[in-house]
């Protein structure tokens, strides 16, 4: 019995001593809880270091910590982010700005804070966003397209990035991956909000594509300027467009469809007689192929402006007209 009294005794001094123990070691963990709480709003960085350290502690010491531990927690997502946030509006170096979003996305991810893991998402969408239009500003071209591909790695809808990346293969004469950057632009505006920015990424397709059409016709690679030329012609109408397209057509001697679109941009042409005078060049050169020499004499010489008249002249000659 005494025996056993003195072991009772002992559990009773163990069990006293451990609590003892605890209680020192839980306001050790406050006091380190209290130096992140006081440096909160002078020292974020030490804030982030205080409440790490509370973690870490509050583990050792067990259960009794677990509060605190749950506190630290809850306000480390919001830390990191702030941190974050601060280096992108500060405009503070582009790589530590991505740095930045990058460690406060990974810390909102591990502590499970989805508002805050989405908003550092947001952040580094801007810090890649923003690296790249510095490399598209400096001519780097290779460089921004990664940069943009990050972006939209990140975000597929970011329509800035889209465009930037047709403006890079545009010039860079990339004619295939252009097209098909532009097209997924406009594929992803709104009809009825965007229809300002839908014109002007189609104009510009037009005329892109409409000048390369023109550069393959005037080497006589004929049959590059059609395929050039139709996708100029996905983007709308232009009567400069239909007066390239009469002019190969009538080169390739199909004098039906050199007429057919010498007559459109007759229609679309409103200007004086010397501004009609190409459209019914072409349209008189067709008719003559057709053997229409009547109607071909009268529009030869509604040709006879400008940079026109004397082709359309001679032609008047040797066809004999009246």
């Amino acid at each position: 019995m005494r025996l056993n009294r003195m072991i009772a005794g002992l559990v009773v001094i163990s069990a006293i001593t451990c609590l003892s123990l605890n209680a020192q070691d839980r306001n050790e963990v406050i006091s380190v809880y209290n130096e992140g709480a006081k440096a909160i709003q002078t020292d974020v960085q030490a804030a982030i270091k205080a409440f790490e350290n509370v973690i870490v502690l509050s583990e050792q010491v067990g259960e009794t910590a677990d509060d605190l531990k749950q506190k630290a927690i809850q306000v480390l997502p919001g830390l990191y982010y702030k941190v974050a946030a601060t280096a992108y509006n500060e405009k503070k170096p582009t790589a530590e700005v991505i740095e930045a979003a990058k460690t406060a996305g990974a810390m909102a991810e591990k502590y499970g804070n989805k508002t805050y893991r989405d908003n550092s998402g947001k952040i580094l969408v801007n810090g890649y966003y923003r690296m790249a239009t510095e490399f598209f500003s400096a001519n780097d071209f290779d460089n921004a397209l990664l940069a943009f591909d990050s972006v939209l790695t990140l975000n597929p809808d970011h329509i800035a990035s889209i465009y930037n990346k047709a403006l890079i293969y545009r010039n860079q004469g990339n004619d295939a991956s252009f097209e098909e950057a532009l097209d997924l632009f406009i594929s992803k505006l709104d009809p009825a909000k965007d229809a300002d920015k839908e014109a002007q990424a189609k104009g510009m397709a037009l005329e892109y594509f409409r000048a390369a059409g023109s550069k393959a016709n005037q080497a006589n690679n004929l049959d590059e300027a059609l395929v050039l030329l139709n996708k100029a012609a996905k983007y709308g109408d232009d009567k400069t467009l239909f007066y390239f397209f009469a002019d190969v057509y009538n080169k390739q001697s199909n004098f039906t469809d050199g007429a057919a679109y010498a007559q459109k941009g007759l229609d679309l042409e409103t200007g004086d007689a010397e501004a009609k005078a190409m459209f019914y060049y072409q349209l008189a050169v067709a008719q003559a192929g057709k053997g229409e020499t009547s109607a071909a004499c009268e529009s030869f010489r509604n040709a006879m402006y400008g940079p026109f008249a004397e082709a359309a002249k001679a032609q008047r000659t040797n066809m004999k007209c009246e």
